[in-house]
C-alpha cells in the first residue's frame, strides 16, 4: 500500500489576527495573521524562523482560541520572513466554524 503524503485535512484561506509565541521563550509575542486554517492547525508569517517540532503558544485575538501548537514547517520567504505551519494536539473546529460562521 502507498504511504501518503501532504495533508490531512483541506486548509481554508482565512485571515484571522492572532498572537503567537515559543514556550522557549513566552514573554517574546508576535501579532500576525493566519494566512489559511484548518481545525488541527494554521499558517503563519513570523519574523524568526522557528525549529522543527518547536513547541509553540497561539492565542486568537479574540480570545476564542488559546491553545499550544507545534511547528510542523518554517520556509524562509524572500522577504526575509518565515512562513511556519503550526499544528494543534488537538481539534479546534468548534473554532473553526464559528470564524466560518457555520456554527452557532
Amino acid at each position: 500500500m502507498p504511504m501518503r503524503s501532504g495533508r490531512l485535512e483541506k486548509r481554508t484561506p482565512l485571515a484571522i489576527p492572532v498572537r503567537v509565541s515559543s514556550s522557549r521563550e513566552p514573554s517574546v509575542i508576535e501579532r500576525t495573521t493566519t494566512e489559511n486554517v484548518s481545525s488541527s492547525g494554521i499558517r503563519v508569517v513570523l519574523s524568526q524562523r522557528r525549529q522543527l517540532n518547536e513547541p509553540m503558544f497561539v492565542n486568537s485575538s479574540d480570545g476564542g482560541l488559546e491553545t499550544q501548537a507545534r511547528v510542523v514547517y518554517c520556509q524562509p520567504l524572500s522577504d526575509g520572513h518565515f512562513a511556519i505551519g503550526l499544528r494543534f494536539p488537538q481539534d479546534t473546529s468548534g473554532w473553526l466554524k464559528k470564524k466560518l460562521n457555520f456554527g452557532d
